[in-house]
């Protein structure tokens, strides 16, 4: 077992990858062949991806990730390249957030993009609120 191929854990990270994939386009209502016409990808090999048969490269997730409106990172997690943001990176759930904000078939493109948006501005207001209540305040006496 002297390549990563060879190892239980990473067949499992690429079923998990192809099982992530399929389940975002199916919450996406799009079909393979669509799919396949967004990414400029062989629906057969798209198939083989969904089903954890090949390891795709970073350019293949990245035009995968973009068609599906996710972000790369969300990807590159499923494959274990990256750690699980949502349990170790708390600074990092804003892109799971707004994974799940574009994976909504109930929105549309631009309700999405609104929602987004807002989203980031929220989170970037509590951010400064938190850090300044954190530093000290000089007070006044009356």
């Amino acid at each position: 077992m002297s390549e990563n191929q060879d190892h239980p854990k990473f067949e499992n990270q690429k079923q998990n990858l192809g099982e992530f994939i399929k389940s975002q386009r199916k919450m996406a209502q799009m079909s393979l062949r669509e799919l396949a016409e967004r990414t400029n990808i062989s629906n057969p090999y798209l198939s083989q991806i969904e089903r954890g048969l090949h390891e795709p490269s970073i350019r293949i997730l990245r035009s995968i990730a973009k068609a599906l409106n996710l972000s790369l990172n969300s990807l590159l997690s499923q494959l274990g390249l990256l750690e699980d943001s949502a349990t170790t990176h708390p600074d990092q759930l804003p892109a799971t957030v707004e994974t799940a904000i574009y994976s909504d078939p109930k929105l549309t493109q631009y309700q999405k993009e609104v929602l987004v948006a807002s989203y980031r501005n929220f989170v970037g207001t509590s951010d400064r609120r938190t850090s300044t209540k954190s530093s000290p305040k000089k007070t006044r006496k009356h």
